[in-house]
């Protein structure tokens, strides 16, 4: 079986955790290389996960011709610039959001060697919980769907964290605001118009600690959500319709290799005990993203994500930020 051969640039800990091991597990893929700026980091790191090569610098691991392609986990400033760099050394990106600070930002993207593949890394758009979300939703059952709204909170004041330092992207809207505005985009099938947000900062940091955000995304069709660095961990995702509503028990951070369920409602009774339960397979959400990626540069499937789809995206943060300084809406 043909495998796609990836490097890994730095040893970011959601590599380490998670995303590397998943790649590891994926039938298409074999991870070869790991690089840090510190050579006895990369190594220690190879070590520990049975990868062959370690590199003490991210262009030694680009030049090698081993590698199809790269997992960027890098802190966010570095997200744009490191993956133009990957793909003219021929290599195609998986690219871990957000993928740039700002839009204009991401359009630098579009300096990307063509014919190659990057996409940003939203592992739940391959969950089959999603998927299933999805196809309720396409089929009707639901009605007419008016309504998302989202959570998404953990609580971390560790100042020397990066997502806690605004210079280099840190803050709650691009680490993990993302989320809910890709489960809306994913959801709806569209891009929102305008939004509305209103955001607490940290007095010492300067990042967004608390933010809640409403997008129109016209037709009647709203997107609410709320995200936090600094409240009690949380996170859920329900749809509203006209017939029925729909909830997703733990939307994004779904545990590898468990079953996780979606509930549909009609809300008679309010309290949900005649509500219908369906129980996803299990499987983890970052091995699914790496086969689905695998496939794509073996040539074998296309993704619907591209680079332009994450350029969206990134406008719709914009505007976030648009309406936090203006106190009112901001067109996307």
């Amino acid at each position: 079986m043909k495998k796609v051969r990836w490097g890994i640039l730095s040893t970011a800990n959601i590599g380490m955790e998670k995303v590397i091991p998943a790649i590891q597990q994926s039938a298409h893929s074999a991870v070869v290389a790991i690089a840090s700026r510190d050579l006895s980091k990369a190594q220690h790191a190879a070590d520990q996960l049975g990868i062959a090569k370690a590199y003490g610098s991210y262009e030694a691991l680009l030049a090698d011709p081993d590698i199809d392609a790269i997992y960027n986990p890098l802190p966010n400033h570095l997200h744009v610039p490191m993956t133009v760099a990957a793909t003219k050394a021929g290599k195609h990106v998986l690219c871990e959001k957000p993928i740039a600070r700002t839009a204009a930002e991401a359009e630098g993207l579009r300096d990307c060697a063509p014919g190659l593949i990057v996409m940003e890394a939203f592992m739940i758009r391959f969950h089959p919980q999603w998927l299933r979300a999805r196809e309720i939703i396409r089929s009707g059952e639901l009605g007419d769907v008016r309504t998302i709204s989202a959570l998404f909170t953990y609580f971390n004041d560790d100042a020397g964290n990066v997502r806690n330092q605004a210079d280099i992207g840190g803050g709650g809207i691009l680490d993990i605001g993302c989320y809910p505005v890709t489960a809306g985009r994913f959801l709806f099938e569209s891009e929102p118009k305008r939004v509305m947000a209103l955001v607490d900062r940290d007095p010492q940091f300067g990042t967004d600690r608390l933010a809640s955000v409403l997008a129109d995304f016209g037709g009647g069709r709203q997107l609410s959500f709320t995200c936090s660095t600094q409240t009690v961990g949380e996170q859920s995702v329900t749809v509203l319709g006209s017939k029925a509503k729909l909830a997703i028990a733990i939307p994004f951070n779904a545990p590898a290799n468990e079953r996780t369920s979606i509930t549909v409602d009609t809300g008679a009774p309010f309290d949900g005990s005649l509500a219908r339960r369906e129980i996803l397979p299990a499987c983890d959400q970052y091995t699914e993203q790496a086969e689905a990626f695998a496939l794509a540069v073996l040539g074998e499937q296309t993704l619907p994500w591209n680079i332009e789809d994450a350029i969206a995206s990134m406008k719709v943060i914009d505007a976030i930020f648009a309406s936090e300084r203006s106190g009112t809406w901001a067109n996307v």
